[in-house]
């Protein structure tokens, strides 16, 4: 006994901590020297000295048998929190994303905090000054005051109140209740206090009116609300593929305000901000519930406020981008990913999470049902759903008496173009306009133009950080490079040649507005890419004057795209689609289908009939040819039969390496040594079917002065290769690369670049 008494006091009980920092392990600490006011618990932030310095760092186990002997372990300097930010439950979901993705734990837990608690910042006060009744006051009669009006209707106020009230909330029979406080509170009526900004009295989980009338559904959304009622409270999963303009909408609402009405919580998760505003508007409109909004167009106070509201169950329901599906929720009961297939929901830097694949498993935990929409699913959840993992609920026509646009298909081989416009198109365009109706036209690329050029000796504008050329903006006289944000003036002459004739080549938005403004002078025209939607609150306005017609000619990005509600579009022009027919990424040929019929389904939504030009050179592209013919879900069999085929993607399962040197060959070399730890692992025979492709240069080699490689690891099973990384990346640790290098893991990559 007292051997293991011994035993225990060297190896003593300690404080586990996830530090803020890119280390792949937890730490272990002693509690503060001077014992701290609140107990440590899991969830709570503390101060941690961490080599020379001091780092922040959540502690997610308390009372853990240390394998390190006491003389080695340092006290923690302070416990940050008086109560746990993070539950247990909201701790083994981040830890369990941190082990998927295989980044370091900290990273996960700190990540998903507001920014203003990933540093030693004390929690954001979310009271409000206000206003009390004392013991005096609340049970004097308002009419013993007399004459004094503005202290009596303050008293009435205070007192019919259930509780204290903001000052923003008093009334005293004035538009300046200043000398009435102040009498008030010299005759000890009141008193100065803090109000709750969201008191947890506004939740009523009895509530049973908190959606107000809507469209009557039509028979098929009916059965996909009922499907996922009757598949139960617990953990389901169900793809919404529903063609554009089909009500998936609607159907979102009816089951929202089922799970509010059973007293639960609500997560929807969309792809990009410029969606936010929109369904935002619908929801409010028809959803009496606490709201919250997260997303990265809202100053860190603003998030915060929200992020607690959803943490501590005030807001019972929660609209977001990507990053909110790590939000506290404690009474979660639904989970809706709208445009699932977006690539916007991969987090392409730092911890490469899939938000749509992360809900599914935040449902999995909270025991809840999933609805993933699409109009476009990707091929992994149309798989799913193929295998039985997922119910595939179908709409397959528009809702009310919208019907689907005709797709007219443009060869523009050895055709003369006006700025990418060809005839047939501009023809279409002016009468439409002339008969009242909108005309969209979609270009992916903003900017004038791609590429500028010296008519005299060929010097194009490369960019000098990338393999890339630099995108010419006239309006702002700047060459920029899309990919490392790299600006020069634009020049008067060839910088090679000191040449005049500079001349611009391809075209962009910025340039085709220029054209469309020629030809269709007095229309009224908006073009809406991220050049002209910088402002905060700007793409918001142009997207409502657009659906109120104020706009006869629209011109965008793919922003302009998804999931926007156009009435007015009689009309859709998709000017260049051609590079995602022959991409170099296996997934290029699917998200040009996606966007296409996305694009496509701006047009004709509501009672006047809708047409989709589209312009090509390629025809005659089979994949393309049965997408125009026959729709997206026989593209999607097809193209699923030669992923089949090539054993790629969903029939097998990757993980990138990638690596980045501002030195030649140095990320090459290192992905070199990372194969050949590798590859002893791979001939002993314990995952079979795994295979190592690379290391090779990623599609754009060199970007923002780093030259950049790639390893890629492909298995069949998901397991496999989980088990695999478990063995191989501790070892890749122990390697010793040069300080300019970096490197990081891409679990289920979708983008090569």
């Amino acid at each position: 006994m007292a051997e293991e008494r011994r035993e225990r006091d060297r190896y003593p009980a300690c404080l586990r901590l996830a530090i803020a920092a890119p280390m792949p392990r937890l730490f272990d600490y002693l509690p503060p020297a001077t014992p701290p006011t609140m107990i440590p618990r899991p969830g709570m932030r503390a101060l941690a000295p961490f080599g020379r310095g001091r780092r922040i760092g959540m502690i997610v186990a308390v009372d853990q048998r240390s394998e390190m002997p006491a003389e080695s372990l340092r006290a923690l300097e302070a416990i940050l929190d008086p109560a746990p930010l993070l539950s247990e439950a909201d701790l083994d979901f981040l830890l369990w994303s941190a082990r998927y993705y295989r980044c370091p734990p900290g990273e996960a837990l700190f990540g998903a905090l507001p920014g203003r608690l990933r540093r030693a910042q004390p929690v954001l006060d979310s009271s409000r000054p206000g206003w009390r009744l004392t013991a005096a006051g609340r049970v004097l009669l308002p009419a013993t005051l007399g004459r004094a009006a503005r202290q009596v209707a303050l008293l009435e106020c205070l007192q019919a109140a259930d509780g204290p009230l903001a000052d923003d909330a008093v009334q005293a029979g004035g538009p300046d209740p200043a000398g009435a406080l102040r009498a008030l509170v010299g005759k000890g009526l009141i008193e100065r206090c803090r109000v709750r900004s969201d008191p947890a009295n506004d939740v009523d989980p009895d509530r049973h009116d908190v959606v107000t009338a809507g469209p009557p559904l039509n028979a098929e959304q009916r059965t996909a609300v009922h499907a996922v009622i009757a598949a139960g409270n617990g953990f389901s999963c169900h793809l919404l593929d529903g063609v554009t303009g089909s009500g998936k909408t609607e159907v979102y609402l009816q089951l929202i305000a089922q799970a509010l009405n059973r007293g639960r919580q609500v997560m929807v998760l969309v792809p990009e901000i410029g969606l936010t505003p929109q369904l935002y508007r619908r929801i409010a409109r028809r959803i009496a519930a606490p709201l919250a909004l997260l997303h990265s167009g809202l100053s860190d106070a603003e998030r915060e406020h929200a992020w607690h509201r959803a943490a501590r169950g005030h807001a019972r329901l929660l609209l977001g981008t990507r990053s909110a599906v790590f939000t506290p929720l404690p009474d979660l009961g639904l989970v809706i990913v709208d445009e699932e297939h977006d690539l916007s929901l991969k987090q392409q830097d730092g911890c490469r999470y899939s938000a749509r694949d992360l809900a599914v498993r935040r449902a999995q935990l909270a025991d809840c049902p999933i609805l993933l929409g699409s109009a476009t699913p990707s091929l992994e959840t149309l798989h799913n759903a193929h295998q039985g993992r997922y119910n595939h609920l179908r709409l397959r026509a528009r809702a009310g008496d919208a019907q689907p646009p005709r797709i007219l298909v443009a060869d523009i081989r050895a055709q003369p173009l006006e700025t990418g416009l060809c005839h047939a198109l501009l023809d279409r365009m002016r009468g439409e306009i002339e008969t009242g109706n909108q005309v969209l036209l979609f270009l992916n690329r903003r900017g004038f133009s791609p590429v500028l050029t010296c008519h005299d000796c060929g010097w194009i504008s490369e960019c000098v950080n990338c393999d890339a050329r630099m995108t010419l903006h006239r309006g702002r006289a700047r060459l920029v490079c899309h990919h490392c944000g790299e600006e020069r003036r634009q020049p008067v002459q060839c910088p090679y040649c000191d040449g005049p004739d500079l001349r611009p080549l391809g075209q962009g938005t910025e340039r085709v507005e220029d054209t469309l403004r020629q030809r269709f002078p007095g229309i009224p025209l908006a073009r809406i890419d991220r050049d002209t939607t910088r402002r905060k609150g700007e793409l918001e306005r142009l997207l409502a004057a657009a659906r109120g017609g104020d706009y006869r000619l629209l011109l965008g990005t793919q922003m302009l795209a998804k999931g926007h509600h156009l009435p007015g579009v009689t009309l859709v022009g998709i000017l260049d689609l051609d590079h995602g027919l022959y991409g170099a990424d296996f997934r290029s040929t699917e998200r040009m289908a996606q966007l296409l019929i996305q694009v496509a389904g701006r047009a004709g939504r509501a009672d006047r009939p809708g047409t989709v030009m589209l312009q090509t050179r390629h025809p005659n592209h089979p994949l393309l040819g049965r997408l125009l013919r026959e729709g997206y879900a026989a593209f999607a069999e097809a193209a699923l039969a030669e992923r089949q085929a090539a054993r790629l993607p969903p029939y097998s399962h990757q993980v990138l390496i990638r690596a980045d040197s501002p030195v030649e060959q140095a990320a090459t070399a290192f992905l070199q040594q990372a194969r050949a730890i590798a590859e002893p692992l791979l001939q002993s025979g314990r995952w079979p079917g795994l295979q190592l492709w690379g290391p090779a240069a990623a599609p754009m080699e060199r970007r923002a002065k780093r030259i950049r490689a790639q390893l890629l690891v492909q298995g069949p099973a998901r397991g496999t290769l989980q088990e695999m990384l478990s063995h191989w990346l501790p070892l890749l640790r122990t390697l010793r690369p040069p300080r300019h290098l970096r490197w990081g893991i891409d679990v289920d990559p979708l983008d090569g670049y």
